[in-house]
């Protein structure tokens, strides 16, 4: 069992599927949680269930957020979005705003969060990164630079954080049965020329050696376990949960 009594945990993204697993994973086991979501509805709902707080935020605005001062013990950077379009034909707009919510703001939360941490002599930083982290696929260009960006992130925190007591390490799942996968399917269908009935078999399981798709509660049950102190040492990695997708 993890004992996370007394620790303050951020998870971003927390009001929907992988965040709000996490937050519920976290508060389990003991942790005071900051649900922090752009849907303010959301984020008090789970708050509310879990015992936590919410914390109405858009973090696509990292200029606001610059300079604040976060005194939690955790930081789990998980807000994403999707965007899916050929490089020739990809809106700028939707590009900067990919790189900001996923790059740009791990960046700015983990600077805020890492004083008190590194005050308290004990700190989690875990990155929500992606198989898109270690490699790329056709008509994703910003989400694959984005989450490649996170892991170069992820390994410099870890260096600069780790004689502190502080560490960071990222999860890289493959396709989880979230609503944002499931908010795919179609552009997915519409993108390879398929039915949706097909994106399953042939896109999110493609790669797969193990035939079925991880769930959310996979993805926090790791997370549970970097942020306990048996994983002290563990700094500076990734942690695929992809079927085998990265073994290829």
């Amino acid at each position: 069992m993890v004992d996370l009594n007394k620790k303050r945990a951020l998870v971003t993204g927390g009001a929907s599927g992988l965040g709000k697993a996490m937050s519920e994973a976290f508060a389990a086991a003991g942790a005071h949680v900051i649900v922090a979501d752009v849907n303010a509805e959301s984020a008090e709902a789970v708050a509310s269930d879990i015992g936590g707080e919410a914390w109405t935020v858009n973090l696509a605005d990292t200029s606001a957020l610059d300079g604040v001062d976060l005194d939690v013990d955790i930081l789990v950077n998980n807000a994403g979005i999707q965007r899916i379009h050929p490089i020739t034909e990809f809106p700028l707009e939707e590009w900067r705003l990919i790189n900001t919510l996923m790059l740009e703001a791990p960046f700015v939360l983990t600077k805020a969060a890492l004083p008190a941490m590194y005050a308290k002599g004990w700190g989690r930083v875990i990155n929500l990164s992606s198989i898109h982290g270690l490699r790329a696929s056709a008509n994703k260009s910003a989400y694959v630079a984005a989450k490649h960006g996170l892991m170069g992130l992820t390994k410099t925190t870890a260096l600069e954080a780790g004689p502190h007591g502080v560490t960071c390490n990222a999860i890289n799942p493959g396709y989880v049965m979230t609503p944002m996968v499931k908010g795919q399917i179609a552009d997915q269908a519409k993108t390879n020329g398929i039915t949706e009935d097909e994106v399953l078999e042939q896109v999110f399981l493609g790669h797969s050696a193990v035939p079925k798709l991880a769930e959310p509660g996979d993805i926090a049950a790791l997370a549970l376990f970097l942020a306990s102190d048996a994983a002290a040492v563990i700094n500076g990695s990734a942690h695929s949960v992809d079927g085998g997708w990265s073994a290829a």
